[in-house]
């Protein structure tokens, strides 16, 4: 009887364990709450759109807001980091020119000294 109740616990927990990794998965991104024509329009918006999106939602690209160079240090992170294929020299160019005019370095925020300016 004693054997047969902690067959069954341990039954009970092997299954509960099992279960649990498909319920804590969360769903592949997927970008269809997004479209190219959500962003502002200029020349490479859709290359650049779907340049990004099959990692992450492209909010996060228009969220930021760098300098060209800035920009081709992410590009290089990415490819380095997070295995996005690496672009050719003239998709890397469309896309960098893309970021920049689309999305550029914005002026600091925070706390300035105003005797500093």
């Amino acid at each position: 009887m004693m054997r047969s109740r902690a067959r069954c616990a341990f039954a009970a927990i092997a299954l509960a364990l099992a279960a649990e990794p498909a319920a804590a998965q969360a769903p592949a991104f997927t970008p269809r709450d997004e479209s190219p024509e959500d962003y502002p329009a200029a020349d490479g918006r859709e290359q650049t759109f779907y340049a990004c999106t099959p990692c992450h939602g492209f909010k996060i690209v228009a969220q930021q807001g760098q300098t060209r160079e800035r920009w081709n240090d992410t590009l290089d992170w990415m490819t380095q980091r997070h295995a996005m294929p690496r672009p050719s020299d003239n998709d890397r160019k469309v896309l960098l020119d893309y970021l920049e005019a689309a999305f550029p370095a914005r002026a600091p925020r925070g706390w300035q000294n105003p005797f500093q300016r």
